[in-house]
């Protein structure tokens, strides 16, 4: 009875007085020490685990991207060195005329219909962009051809009305020469053009895509090139056999070089596709690990720290029942 007499005692006289201002008022606030006793240290620790299974999952699925980008590389990185030696005799019997300056051109700006491979696509529109500006003038109408979904979602923002013709999932498929040859005679058909000027990401390395402009030029604009005997003129050398003349040659060899260049381009841009999203989830990966480190570090920094709060309480309260 003593005991407990001298303890409610001690209680009176250890808490504060009650004063008759506000309770808000009177109440300090709570620090982040006091925080962790009333349970917030559990809390957190709580959060930092589900953070912890979020990014081991979102590593988990990096990892297999990556390895479905490897996978389906290597085939098409042997189609598309294959396909360079389709189109090379074109440059060197029509040649590659970036400079020809032309009225009506058509920009063909090549891109993914998918995301999450680096900054390709940029690169395309950001040359595309520059291409239209160069060849804006007051008597010239340059158009775009997109083909893609993220070139298109990037270019129709501020240049909806000079987009003439864009095709979507054109690699959902493996893309094949008949596919793009179909593409490319309604791309013909359809659109008027002295020079078709495409824009593609052409595959060095894994880590390393060069934004290359292949021209092709109207066969109206190279009989106008081979009579003024510009880098042209060569043409007349070669004798036509058969019955054709040289226009209708002119327009098969203009139509099977597009079709041809368009094959090349949108292999060598799937190919640079898989090789920087390879690069993309690598490096995701990567820093996932990272930040799953320094989450394990901090969820094992706090739970010592809530095990040695608890340590100190129990141990604070038997030396207080011993006294």
């Amino acid at each position: 009875m003593a005991m407990a007499a001298l303890r409610r005692e001690g209680r009176r006289f250890l808490l504060p007085t009650v004063s008759s201002a506000p309770t808000i008022a009177a109440r300090p606030a709570i620090s982040n020490e006091e925080s962790c006793l009333f349970g917030v240290r559990s809390i957190s620790t709580q959060i930092v685990r589900n953070r912890m299974k979020s990014v081991k999952n979102i590593q988990k699925i990096t990892k297999a991207m990556k390895m479905v980008a490897a996978s389906k590389l290597r085939g098409v990185q042997t189609r598309t060195e294959a396909s360079r030696g389709v189109w090379q005799p074109f440059i060197a019997l029509l040649g590659d005329s970036p400079s020809i300056d032309v009225k009506k051109n058509v920009i063909v700006t090549v891109s993914s219909d998918k995301g999450l491979c680096g900054g390709i696509n940029s690169t395309s529109v950001k040359v595309s962009k520059a291409l239209f500006k160069v060849y804006s003038g007051p008597e010239k109408e340059p158009k775009y051809v997109i083909l893609g979904e993220k070139g298109k979602a990037q270019l129709v923002r501020d240049s909806k009305d000079h987009i003439m013709l864009s095709v979507s999932e054109l690699q959902k498929n493996p893309v094949n020469y008949t596919q793009v040859s179909v593409l490319a005679d309604d791309i013909l058909k359809n659109v008027e053009f002295d020079a078709l000027r495409v824009v593609y990401n052409k595959f060095r390395s894994i880590v390393l895509f060069i934004p290359t402009v292949s021209t092709i030029l109207s066969p109206e604009t190279i009989e106008k090139e081979s009579e003024a005997g510009g880098s042209l003129g060569d043409l007349d050398l070669y004798e036509i056999e058969g019955g054709e003349t040289k226009s209708e040659v002119l327009q098969n060899l203009t139509e099977f070089q597009f079709s041809c260049v368009m094959f090349n381009a949108v292999l060598e841009n799937a190919c640079s596709e898989l090789g920087a999203r390879m690069s993309a989830m690598d490096s995701s990966s990567r820093n996932a690990g990272e930040m799953l480190d320094r989450l394990t570090l901090a969820y094992n920094r706090t739970r010592q720290a809530s095990i040695t709060t608890e340590l100190i309480e129990i141990i604070s309260g038997a030396s207080a029942l011993e006294g």
